[in-house]
């Protein structure tokens, strides 16, 4: 999926730089003809800085092109940061998040009225960045809330332990990997079988993890907005 701001901008672009690893390249037939194509890959961040300074300076515009949204795991900071430095102007411009694309997948509201009204969005410590202070799962999981994990489904059997004590075995959970893409992967099942389902699958990257009641609510009240029963006349929500 791609937004129709972003599909436009890449078709004004000249200069394209895309995550090679996690873009899927039927995207780039968006690019104008004869573009200049850079994958990012195996680029550190001053190199794709260069990239970028460089193209500014010929006085074209560059599509950045991300995966997901770049406001969540996108390592868009560190650009931004040194863009501001080089005194290059840019727009960030919102994609469509791993969660919300599984969300859909699932056919799946995240926050149903009176069972779960809260989303968090996380990730595990391993080779990346350390987690925060009170950001580990342990702590996150005492809340109940929905939890979404990114880059987290080559750690499946860790995240199982560490939720099972506050969610409990026969808590609805589900994997999707590749969502919104052709080769998409869906797993749905319970904290107890997801890790068997996920290993069966091979699935080990690009996945996001969802375990919460949620996931499974069946017996709900409808929400306020659209309840028979709300004064429509009345002022505010």
């Amino acid at each position: 999926l791609i937004t129709v701001r972003g599909a436009r901008l890449l078709a004004a672009s000249p200069v394209c730089l895309y995550a090679g690893s996690l873009v899927p390249v039927e995207l780039l037939a968006e690019c104008p003809e004869g573009a200049r194509l850079v994958d990012t890959a195996n680029l550190d961040i001053d190199q794709i800085t260069e990239e970028l300074v460089r193209a500014h300076a010929d006085g074209h515009d560059v599509a950045r092109l991300h995966s997901g949204d770049p406001s969540v795991f996108s390592a868009v900071n560190e650009q931004m940061k040194r863009l501001d430095e080089a005194g290059v102007p840019y727009e960030v411009v919102p994609g469509v998040p791993a969660f919300a694309a599984a969300a859909a997948s699932l056919k799946r509201e995240l926050t149903v009225p009176t069972v779960g009204q809260t989303v968090i969005l996380t990730r595990v410590a391993q080779r990346a960045t350390a987690m925060p202070p009170g950001e580990d799962l342990a702590t996150l999981g005492r809340s109940g809330a929905l939890i979404v994990l990114h880059l987290a489904a080559r750690y499946v059997d860790r995240v199982v332990e560490e939720l099972l004590p506050h969610y409990g075995a026969d808590c609805p959970a589900a994997v999707v990997a590749m969502a919104s893409r052709p080769d998409e992967i869906v797993l749905r099942g319970t904290l107890d079988s997801i890790a068997g389902q996920v290993k069966a699958a091979g699935v080990i990257r690009t996945a996001v993890i969802m375990v919460g009641r949620t996931l499974g609510a069946e017996q709900f009240r409808d929400s306020h907005l659209y309840s028979p029963g709300r004064d429509r006349g009345a002022c505010g929500s």
